[in-house]
């Protein structure tokens, strides 16, 4: 019914080729250095052979494969920009592309779940899918009404796919962590194994897209497509133009990747406190760069798609984030030390500096010191070899701290932004957003209980 390869077998046989590769690779690498070449040199090559091949598998297969490599894809500024550069070329294509489903099953499935008259509720469908993803493909088409809409359907055995391709990818998943410095590659597929019930029900992903969509219906800095209508493996929203972040990556002007860097922020933070809601799957295929933000057609607004992915957050962003950010750059060491220990990020049986964790997480928070900030791929790619160099206290104190799991989506999602961020090269004014929507970032007033406002 689908040319999604389903068949266990030969989805394992594709991905049991990876560590293969890899180890040929690595067989191959060692052969190098024996007549001399640089072992720099020779691993950046390794490194670029094992990405080229790694996202030309995972974009064949879509499903969970697919999807780890969308997760992946955000973090390619901590790479050095020799590798990165064609990394990024797969990563692209992969965020953009993926073999389409046969017209015949794209046309079976709605008429299972539409009924055998879905064409009827169409004044105009096109076969031609518009984009590809990891669990389904979207067809642009005129509702009955004469809305623009997106049409998202499902690819049939998405669900099979999705868990076979991420405990396939577990059992090698220490191959794969070198690809990216300082990611923890289990972690990722764990959680993305735990939520494949969620992206693939179409239901809660409309609750939370429309409520998102009645939040910010008037906002004049981003916008959500309306839910038109729902059911099993088919979701219509309405359709919204717009240029893509991966075009604003690569080819984008200073002015549009500082808007959208502005804007991403904007969204990070302050979803969660209007919607309850943590939009969590932030990688640039699900971003749009629209005309007619507040300055009028030359101003740009955020359009965001893809509510399959999200954290229910009902009391917002936690405070203990805010908190410990503003106490950290307030330098108090002991504070930050004993949140910290109360939140689970440092285990009871394990004793740490309160000076040597503020050391580590400076660096991290550079940005919400200062009044606006850059990111670059350079400073992602220093923060990640600080982090992943055996040799650095850094590393050594990392390996100490803990991740509670009710923090695992934050946090994930909030290095995914930074990833994007860095990618766009933008100025940003993130004290900015963390002043105006981040609980415990501004300390309360005694005389009111109420947050002041802190200069920049």
């Amino acid at each position: 019914m689908s040319d999604l390869p389903r068949k266990a077998v030969t989805r394992t046989a594709k991905l049991a080729a990876l560590p293969l590769g890899i180890a040929g690779r690595a067989t191959w690498g060692f052969g190098k250095r024996i007549v001399g070449e640089s072992a720099e040199l020779v691993g950046r090559e390794l490194q670029q052979r094992t990405a080229d091949q790694l996202f030309k598998v995972l974009g064949e297969l879509k499903g969970g494969a697919m999807k780890f490599g969308q997760a992946l894809s955000v973090f390619e500024s901590a790479l050095p920009e020799e590798v990165a550069g064609p990394y990024r070329a797969a990563l692209t294509k992969l965020q953009e592309a993926a073999p389409p489903m046969p017209t015949r099953t794209v046309h079976a499935v709605l008429e299972e779940r539409l009924g055998e008259g879905w064409h009827e509720l169409f004044l105009e469908f096109e076969d031609k899918p518009a984009a590809a993803a990891s669990i389904g493909q979207v067809h642009r088409g005129v509702w009955h009404d004469g809305r623009e809409v997106a049409v998202k359907v499902q690819y049939p055995g998405a669900g099979e796919a999705l868990l076979s391709d991420l405990n396939q990818l577990s059992r090698f998943s220490r191959l794969l962590g070198p690809l990216i410095p300082g990611m923890d590659i289990k972690p990722l597929i764990t959680e993305l194994k735990d939520r494949v019930s969620e992206e693939l029900d179409y239901g809660l992903e409309a609750q939370a897209q429309q409520t998102h969509a009645e939040e910010f219906t008037d906002d004049p800095d981003v916008i959500v497509p309306q839910v038109v209508h729902q059911s099993d493996q088919v979701l219509i929203t309405e359709w919204i133009d717009g240029i893509p972040l991966s075009e604003i990556i690569s080819d984008g002007t200073q002015e549009q990747r500082d808007r959208a860097g502005q804007l991403l922020a904007r969204f990070l933070f302050s979803g969660p406190a209007r919607t309850g809601l943590l939009h969590a799957d932030p990688h640039p295929g699900n971003f749009r760069l629209l005309p007619g933000g507040p300055d009028g057609e030359d101003d740009w607004r955020l359009g965001v798609l893809d509510f399959g992915t999200v954290d229910r957050l009902p009391g917002g962003l936690p405070a203990t984030i805010g908190e410990s950010l503003r106490m950290t750059l307030d330098g108090e060491a002991e504070a930050v030390y004993e949140l910290l220990c109360a939140e689970g990020f440092v285990k009871e049986t394990i004793e740490l500096d309160p000076d040597a964790v503020l050391d580590y997480l400076l660096p991290i928070i550079e940005p919400a010191e200062v009044e606006e900030f850059t990111f670059t791929r350079g400073w992602m790619r220093s923060q990640a070899a600080r982090i992943a160099d055996p040799r650095s206290p850094a590393y050594q104190l990392g390996k100490q701290l803990n991740l509670p799991p009710s923090y695992l989506l934050i946090h994930r999602v909030t290095l995914s932004t930074i990833g994007v961020l860095c990618q766009l090269g933008a100025t940003v004014r993130l004290r900015e957003e963390l002043e105006e929507w981040l609980p415990g970032f501004l300390p309360e007033d005694p005389a009111d209980g109420e947050a002041s406002v802190v200069e920049a």
